[in-house]
């Protein structure tokens, strides 16, 4: 079962800082408006705490780090938190409890693999789980991703049905209203939004994996009952593509916002090439040999079908030689089958250096077949380089017509027509100041007070 731990959950999240709303916008002494939005609106929460439940906290996934910007962000304006997770480490300053061990984990990843029952196993650890919830007494209980081999929702939206607080669930992914998936699109299923919903699931081999039994349609049927009917939840999404989804989804009952990703733009920033052994830039293109090339950058953590390597293959057959792909990611596995004139890169830790890889690429080319709101299309506009992407899911949604260009799905053709059209314009068009400018739209502090203001004060 080792094979759990690899897992990765939907690496498309989004919305960097989350916060709570008000009643009223009244300026308290001594803070800045926006800082007297936030105290005032915390005020009028009876104990003014709030838990955070995700699969991982922290670096090294998207929606981990999402976590931990909305805990470290309350935390700096006097409220109570508490962080439930289900793997991995907690970063050690936060009050953080673990849901349940490594043994349940991998259990629950067996009642996966064997029936086709992931989110009905982990029944002691969630037992548990409620009698922390109870006594940290919280007002908000913000729900993340609840996959993952940590948790059962049988047991824990059974609780929620009747604990009376306030509930807030930002899905990242589309599994909460499937039968097994986290995305269908790319397949074309739409069984999940018919009357008789999710059966004969054709994506058992993926993630959550079955080995062959398919539960696809009791599992549905159940989260139906379970996830509908529930007083005070609010559902938010990153994009206005899975708003529309859930809207066609058994979850359409609820009031749904659209928050879009915020980052970080201190960290996500251009970086210039300067002739210096010293310059991060500088190194990379020569450890590459990349000299003389255009650069096509393609980034996931991890890469898979969905994901879009194999079109990439596809699309270093069909350039010319004066460009050249890199793709940042792969395992060795993978590394090994491409290509000889394709750069293969292993998956990085360091914020610095993916920057450097952004700033360095002339085009950011994201060939995924369904994203929710993919964050590295933001994070390669904030270092200043233009994104070509399909028109699916969420992708096309961060870019305009003055810094990408988006064209019809699987058209490999249309994106080296994309290519030429941003090598001809030149630098008149798809600059670094307007891929700059078009990030500052998703500064992660403009994204917090956005979640202030339509979630929680819009409750």
């Amino acid at each position: 079962m080792k094979d759990i731990d690899a897992v990765s959950l939907d690496e498309n999240i989004e919305n960097e800082y989350i916060g709570l709303g008000t009643e009223d916008e009244v300026e308290l002494p001594g803070y800045s408006q926006e800082e007297s939005y936030v105290m005032k609106s915390m005020n009028s929460l009876e104990n003014r705490r709030v838990m955070l439940v995700n699969t991982v906290v922290g670096p090294g996934n998207s929606v981990g780090r999402l976590v931990a910007g909305l805990y470290d962000t309350l935390l700096q304006h006097g409220y109570d938190c508490l962080v439930a997770y289900g793997r991995g480490e907690c970063p050690a300053y936060m009050k953080s409890y673990r849901i349940g061990r490594d043994i349940d984990m991998y259990i629950h990843g067996a009642v996966t693999r064997l029936r086709d029952r992931h989110g009905f196993a982990s029944t002691k650890a969630t037992r548990e789980f409620i009698n922390i919830i109870e006594e940290f007494d919280p007002d908000i209980i913000h729900l993340h991703n609840i996959h993952g081999y940590y948790l059962n929702v049988k047991v824990l939206f059974e609780y929620l049905k009747t604990s009376g607080r306030r509930i807030i669930w930002t899905l990242h992914d589309c599994w909460s209203f499937t039968g097994h998936c986290s995305h269908f699109e790319y397949v074309g299923c739409m069984k999940w939004s018919t009357a008789n919903g999710c059966s004969k699931c054709e994506q058992l081999e993926e993630y959550p994996r079955s080995f062959g039994y398919d539960n696809s349609e009791k599992n549905f049927s159940q989260k139906k009952e379970l996830f509908t009917g529930i007083d005070n939840l609010t559902v938010v999404t990153p994009s206005e593509w899975l708003k529309a989804r859930v809207q066609q989804s058994f979850l359409k009952e609820y009031h749904i916002v659209v928050v879009p990703t915020g980052i970080d733009l201190t960290q996500f920033r251009p970086i210039e090439e300067e002739l210096d052994r010293d310059n991060v830039i500088f190194k990379l293109k020569n450890a590459l040999s990349l000299r003389g090339k255009k650069i096509i950058l393609g980034v996931a953590n991890p890469w898979r079908d969905r994901k879009g390597l194999m079109q990439f293959i596809t699309l270093n057959k069909t350039i010319s030689d004066k460009y050249a792909i890199v793709l940042l990611g792969l395992n060795d596995e993978q590394a090994g089958d491409l290509p000889e004139t394709m750069i293969p890169l292993a998956k990085t830790e360091s914020m610095d250096e993916l920057a450097a890889l952004y700033s360095m690429a002339d085009v950011y080319v994201n060939l995924t077949l369904e994203d929710t709101f993919p964050t590295t299309n933001l994070e390669a506009l904030a270092c200043g380089t233009p994104v070509v992407t399909f028109k699916t899911g969420g992708s096309p949604e961060s870019i305009d017509e003055t810094c990408g260009i988006a064209v019809e799905k699987n058209s490999i053709q249309g994106i080296v027509a994309a290519l030429d059209k941003i090598e001809l314009s030149k630098g008149q068009a798809f600059t670094r100041e307007q891929c700059v400018l078009r990030a500052m739209q998703y500064d992660k502090e403009n994204r917090f007070m956005e979640y202030i203001q339509e979630v929680y004060e819009g409750i």
